[in-house]
């Protein structure tokens, strides 16, 4: 048995074959480790794994089971839209638009659990696709998740920042089609009303809300994900 993988792959056979079938009540860590012959903090890396992808369900002091009807739990990555431009074969350049700490408006903070009119920064950044626009970044960012002094986002763009500097535990996001406002049609060069890809991204860190993001994509743009 080679690690927590082979663990791993082991169990979700057994589940498979239906050895253990919905609701069956799988051994316990210990009891595994001694027949796998590996330790037990290995099958409980194994276990844990199987459980984020809704597999099988652990509760203490009532045992690990199968779940009666698994759940496949998608796991979304944020991207860095300078990585994105460049897979596309094209060179990322972005403009900081605006920078600025101001009261949020009541929908952002409810959405994040914030105070009303909560102190947040405010960021809008226009991204380009080998000269073009690409996407407009429109952000009100937590500024208690920034160190000090605040990172220069004319830099380091606050995607790119937020990505590799802090640490995420949940989120939510969602896609719709939206005819362009005044703003978006100025800054990315289309007609007003102009349909757009539109995604609007929220953030939960470790220490609290990071972030609510807009992110109006310039027309043909196309989505992908791998699960």
């Amino acid at each position: 048995m080679q690690g927590w993988e082979g663990v791993r792959a082991e169990v979700l056979r057994r589940i498979r074959a239906r050895i253990w079938p919905p609701g069956a009540l799988i051994p316990g860590e210990e009891t595994l480790a001694g027949e796998f012959g590996v330790a037990r903090a290995t099958v409980n890396r194994a276990l844990r794994d199987l459980a984020e992808a809704g597999v099988i369900e652990r509760k203490k002091r009532a045992g690990t089971r199968v779940a009666e009807l698994p759940v496949r739990r998608a796991r979304l990555e944020i991207p860095v839209i300078r990585q994105d431009v460049e897979a596309r074969g094209l060179v990322h350049g972005f403009e900081l638009l605006a920078d600025r700490l101001a009261p949020a408006p009541v929908p952002v903070t409810a959405r994040l659990g914030l105070p009303e009119a909560a102190p947040m920064r405010f960021l809008e950044t226009l991204h380009l696709a080998g000269g073009r626009p690409y996407v407009l970044e429109s952000r009100w960012l937590n500024p208690a998740v920034l160190p000090h002094p605040a990172p220069d986002f004319a830099r380091e763009s606050a995607n790119e920042w937020l990505v590799t500097h802090v640490s995420l535990v949940s989120g939510d996001i969602a896609f719709t089609a939206e005819p362009a406002s005044p703003r978006e049609a100025e800054v990315l060069g289309v007609p007003p009303g102009t349909a757009l890809l539109v995604a609007e991204r929220t953030t939960q860190g470790t220490a609290g809300p990071v972030t609510l993001v807009r992110l109006a994509h310039a027309p043909g743009h196309r989505v992908q994900m791998s699960f």
